[in-house]
């Protein structure tokens, strides 16, 4: 048996975007759900946020749907991440805010929209956590929480099964996720002993897909591959010219700084040899020595030294 990676677009759409019972578990797991609030049911909604070419966007905006309470989630798989991702998540999560009222509706019917976020890379490397929850809180005291839009990021690469002190199903849910790549041929036996993730289990398995589906499975890696490679490339291009441009700047300013205080020593220079030669034309004339000292400004040592 062989396994496909279910962050891929056509994996993640399959597994979390056709069934119902898998996304509800996956979204009771990861958000930040009270207890006795969890998602019962959910109906799909359209996901308009989809863009046709990975290139455009680097994401996979899979599953958008609104539970019993009338509360709406959005699902995003980032493979590759980028500074301005946040910014579209919180676009996107308040446009979904907004667009719940029709003309002249009372604000009170605006229900909570949270966002899911799973990115495949490590975005905050500063910070030893994977989980980040994002509220509108108050600056100085952060328990006053304005409710309208939750989001949540998850890094996944700094996800280890050994460290995690989470729910179960968020440790099962992020292992497979992690731990299920292309060509896995034998998942943990944890993994299938859970009958939701053994289901998920089955909706990526190889046999399942078409050739033509496992061509497009293909492809998506090919373009992740090659936007990660302009993608990095085009940084090492900023950083190298950032550099060039620092080290030009630094050599300019050191040339002129190394005039002026070459200008500056050379005058220095000048004034002490014109001192000199006054003193040795006063000493040549027969002068005592303190009247040199007035007039030049040197020392009776410096003088008696000419």
């Amino acid at each position: 048996m062989r396994y496909l990676d279910p962050k891929a677009d056509l994996t993640f759409k399959r597994v979390f975007g056709e069934h119902p019972d898998l996304v509800i578990s996956l979204l009771n797991a990861l958000l930040p759900i009270k207890e006795g609030e969890e998602i019962l049911s959910v109906e799909y909604l359209p996901s308009e946020m989809v863009p046709e070419n990975p290139l455009r966007k680097n994401s996979i905006v899979d599953v958008r749907c609104r539970d019993q309470q009338g509360r709406q989630y959005i699902v995003e798989m980032q493979m590759i991440w980028s500074p301005e991702f946040m910014q579209r998540v919180l676009f996107n999560s308040a446009k979904a805010y907004v667009r719940q009222l029709k003309g002249g509706e009372q604000y009170e019917l605006l229900e909570p929209v949270y966002s899911l976020n799973l990115v495949n890379e490590v975005f905050e490397p500063e910070l030893k956590e994977y989980y980040h929850y994002y509220q509108l809180v108050h600056v100085l005291h952060t328990e006053r929480v304005i409710d309208g839009l939750h989001l949540v990021f998850v890094e996944l690469p700094k996800f280890t099964p050994h460290t995690f002190t989470e729910k179960r199903m968020q440790a099962l849910w992020l292992r497979f996720l992690t731990e299920i790549q292309t060509n896995t041929r034998q998942a943990p036996q944890d993994l299938l002993a859970d009958p939701q993730i053994r289901k998920a289990l089955s909706i990526v398995e190889e046999s399942a897909y078409t050739d033509e589906q496992l061509l497009g499975y293909d492809k998506f890696w090919d373009v992740i591959s090659v936007e990660k490679t302009l993608f990095y490339s085009a940084n090492r291009r900023g950083i190298k010219q950032g550099l060039a441009q620092g080290l030009a700047q630094g050599i300019e300013q050191g040339l002129a700084q190394g005039r002026e205080q070459g200008l500056a020593q050379g005058r220095e220079e000048g004034r002490e040899q014109e001192k000199i030669h006054i003193a040795q034309k006063m000493k040549a004339l027969g002068m005592d020595t303190k009247t040199i000292e007035q007039v030049s400004g040197l020392t009776a040592e410096q003088i008696e030294q000419l």
